[in-house]
C-alpha cells in the first residue's frame, strides 16, 4: 500500500463532517425516573413533559399586574371633610391582548358628590414589564354641590409593578374629562397597593380634581381583591 493512498484516506476521513446530534425532545416521565403520582399532582411538570415552554416569551407577555376589585373609604377635604365610598374594578384583561377595562363609582354619604365612569387602557410595552404606559379613553360623570361635568375622558397612566405577583404596585393616572370645553376637569390620581395575602391587598389613593371654578380632592384607603 502506497504512502499517498494512506494520506488520501486520512484527509478524506478528516473532511467528513461530524455526526449531528438528533433533535432534542422533551423529557419523559420514564427518562426522569419520577414517581407517576408526582407527575399526576404537578400540572407544571405535566406541561413541561408535554412541551418545553418558551420561558422568556412568557415572562415578557405574562402580565406583571392583576385585575383588582376595589372597596375604598374616601374623604373629601375640600368639602368639609365629607366622607364617602368608592367601588370599582381595575384592569380587566380583554383576552391576551394589551387592552384592559376599568370602571368605578364613588359618592359621598351626606354631600352632593358623585362620580362614575369606565375607561379602556392600551398598554404599549410588553405586559410582563415592570414599568408600563397606557393611553386611556373612556367616559366620566362628575357631580359636586356646585357644578356637573360629563363627557369623554382621555389621558395616560403609568404602571410601576414592584412585584410580578401583584404583591405591590404604584399607579399614576392623569386624564381630562370633557377636554376643550368650559367644564373641563383634570384628574390626577395616585394609587398604591400592597398585598397582605395572595388575594387581598391594602390600597390607598389620592385624587386631585382641577376645574376652572373649583379644585377638589379625595383621599382614600381600603381593600382590593385579586380574583
Amino acid at each position: 500500500m502506497s504512502i499517498g493512498f494512506i494520506l488520501t484516506g486520512v484527509v478524506s476521513a478528516e473532511a467528513q463532517p461530524a455526526a449531528l446530534p438528533a433533535e432534542s425532545s422533551p423529557p419523559t416521565g420514564d427518562s426522569l425516573d419520577l414517581d407517576p403520582l408526582i407527575i399526576e399532582d404537578s400540572p407544571v411538570l405535566q406541561r413541561w413533559l408535554n412541551e418545553v415552554p418558551n420561558v422568556r416569551s412568557e415572562i415578557r407577555n405574562d402580565p406583571s399586574f392583576q385585575t383588582r376589585l376595589r372597596l375604598i373609604y374616601s374623604q373629601y377635604p375640600a368639602s368639609e371633610q365629607a366622607a364617602g365610598v368608592l367601588v370599582g374594578v381595575e384592569d380587566v384583561f380583554l383576552g391576551r391582548s394589551p387592552l384592559t377595562v376599568s370602571a368605578e363609582y364613588q359618592a359621598a354619604f351626606d354631600r352632593s358628590i358623585e362620580s362614575y365612569g369606565a375607561d379602556l387602557h392600551y398598554y404599549v410595552l410588553p405586559l410582563g414589564s415592570n414599568i408600563n404606559l397606557a393611553p386611556t379613553v373612556g367616559y366620566r360623570h362628575i357631580e359636586t354641590d356646585r357644578d356637573t361635568t360629563d363627557g369623554v375622558n382621555v389621558g395616560l397612566r403609568l404602571m410601576l409593578a414592584l412585584s410580578r405577583t401583584g404583591a405591590a404596585d404604584i399607579l399614576l393616572t392623569q386624564s381630562w374629562v370633557a377636554p376643550g370645553s368650559e367644564s373641563e376637569v383634570g384628574l390626577t390620581t395616585l394609587s398604591v397597593g400592597y398585598a397582605v395575602t395572595p388575594n387581598l391587598r391594602v390600597s390607598a389613593d389620592v385624587q386631585q380634581q382641577n376645574a376652572p371654578q373649583r379644585k377638589d380632592s379625595r383621599v382614600g384607603i381600603g381593600l382590593e381583591w385579586m380574583p
